[in-house]
Parts: structure tokens; sequence; C-alpha cells
């Protein structure tokens, strides 16, 4: 004899004659919805794991996009070794990125800092400063940047107010690139809101405690500001790290896409282009990618390892 017995409520279905639950149909409605939602993930994993694994391969291979690839083996990572223009590109990309980083995120600290002390209107004041960061990277900022910088530009326009003849910013490869290093630093409104977010949530009892002891505006700075939003400040150090050895618009548009004057716009990102797209060598322009990302997984890493000295988190 049969005996039926109810199932209490959330209780798993009864299993089908294989042993497998059974699930209910709203329980099986839920997950194709969930799938559904996972649909767009999955398929831009696709492209972009195909494109990862296929560079991977291409790495080692000599091909031009025109005929079939054929393998040389680490023939490119040698060939390296021995370009005195890629040598310069990641000279160009270390200055760039070593000296515009710092200076920043120092600037978007400062900014972040003024604006925290309750001005009114802050949200006017945290779009203006945060819209350059969308626009810095455009081609049309590039060009205003060419114009601002030219011999005839507004720099050299107000230098000479003063009698001050201003050097070819753009065209001299003495200053050429820091041109550049100041439209990066203009950029700065992106880590500055990721500052001020920061900033608004440290607690403002531990500035009273401190000025009843009588610490300075510095001594507070120093002692509370920095090492509560330490971890905001490494957060905007690793974004802004990798996006500068990523960069390539900024100096493809300066120099009309050769790098000039006298390869000292040449980032590493734009002689990749160039080996990949003009000189058709997809396979070296495939491990010059590679070698991108094994220079910015190291720097990560340090960064990460030495972010256990400074680096303090609330626990």
């Amino acid at each position: 004899m049969t005996v039926l017995t109810k199932q209490p409520p959330g209780a798993p279905a009864p299993a089908a004659a294989g042993g497998t639950p059974r699930l209910r149909p709203s329980r099986r409605r839920k997950q194709r919805s969930g799938y559904l939602f996972l649909l767009p993930w999955f398929l831009g994993m696709l492209f972009t794991v195909i494109p990862f694994f296929a560079s991977l391969y291409l790495a080692f291979t000599d091909y031009n996009l025109f005929t079939e690839p054929n393998f040389v083996g680490l023939a490119n990572f040698q060939a390296m070794f021995e370009d005195p223009r890629l040598i310069q590109s990641l000279k160009v990309t270390f200055i760039y990125t070593f000296v515009s980083v710092p200076i920043s995120l120092a600037v978007a600290l400062l900014v972040a800092l003024v604006l925290n002390r309750g001005l009114q209107g802050l949200s006017i004041y945290r779009s203006v400063y945060y819209l350059p960061s969308l626009l810095g990277g455009s081609v049309a900022i590039v060009m205003l940047w060419r114009y601002i910088f030219g011999n005839d530009g507004i720099v050299n326009g107000f230098l000479g107010i003063f009698g001050i003849h201003g050097p070819a910013w753009v065209t001299d490869p003495q200053f050429s690139l820091s041109t550049l290093i100041v439209l990066n630093v203009w950029t700065f409104g992106s880590p500055m809101v990721i500052f001020l977010a920061g900033l608004r949530q440290v607690p403002g009892m531990y500035y009273e405690a401190a000025s009843i002891d009588g610490a300075s505006k510095w001594r507070q700075f120093r002692s509370i500001t920095l090492p509560l939003i330490s971890p905001i400040i490494f957060f905007n150090l690793i974004m802004q790290l990798i996006g500068s050895f990523q960069t390539f618009t900024q100096g493809y548009v300066m120099s009309g896409g050769t790098g000039g004057p006298a390869d000292s716009t040449l980032f590493y990102n734009l002689y990749l282009y160039q080996k990949g797209f003009t000189e058709f060598e997809m396979g070296y322009a495939s491990a010059m990618a590679w070698l991108l990302l094994m220079i910015i997984a190291i720097f990560t890493a340090i960064n990460f390892i030495a972010s256990k000295f400074w680096v303090f988190y609330d626990n």
C-alpha cells in the first residue's frame, strides 16, 4: 500500500525514477531567467577568450595577415632585445607612467580635499572636474591640445605677453612628451571622484579627538586621512598605472601616427599598432602584446606586495 505524505514548504521535489530530483516549474523558470541574464557575459567571454589564445599562438609565429602563420618559436621574443625602437617605446611609456601617475593622483587628492570642505554646489564642481576624464582620451581633445601647445598656440601667446619666446612644444623632442604628461594630469577627475567618496566616509570623530589633543591639520592628514583612505589610494594607483601603460590615442593623434618627433612620443601601444597594422608583422605585434601583459602583471604584483606595508584596512 502506498502512503502519501505531504511535502513541507521549501522541501525539494521527490526524486525521479533515475534518482535525480525533479525541479519545480517555478524554479526551472528562474534558472532559465538566470541563464538568459548571463548570456551577454558568456558571449563577451567568447569575444575575449578566443582572441586571447589566438594572440598567444600568433606570438610564436611569423604572420602577416595574408598568409598562413609560420611557427618560429621564440624568434619574435628574441628579436625584441635587438629592436631599438621597441626599447625607445618602453622608455617613453615608463617615463610617461612614472611621472604622470603620481602627479595626477596628488592633484586628484588635493582637489578632493578642497571639495570635501563642504562647498556649496558640490555636485556641479564634481561634474566639472570629472568631465576631462571622459574627454581626455578623445581625438578632439588631443587635437585641441596640439593647438594649445603649438608654435602660435595659447601657451606661447601667453608667454609672449611677458616677452618670453616659448619653444615648439609639440615638435620639439625635449617637450613633446611633457605636453602629453600635462594632458594626462589634466584628466584627474576620475580618481578625484573616488577620493572624494572615500574622504566622505572618514568618521568626523577622529578629527574632533585629534583637534582636542592639539594635532595640527597636517598631522591629522598624515595620521588620520592618509591611513584611512589608503585602500582608495591603492585602488586609484593600480587603475591609473594600468591605464597609463595602455596609452595610445594621445601619442597617435599628437604625432600623426608616427611617434615623432624623433620617436619622443612613441608609446608602446603605438609601436605595437605600427608593427601589426602598418608593417603587417602580426606575429611580432602579438608577442609585443604579451610582453605588455607581463609588464603590467609584474608592476601590479609589486604594488600588491608593497601594499602590505602601507595600505590599512579597517577590520
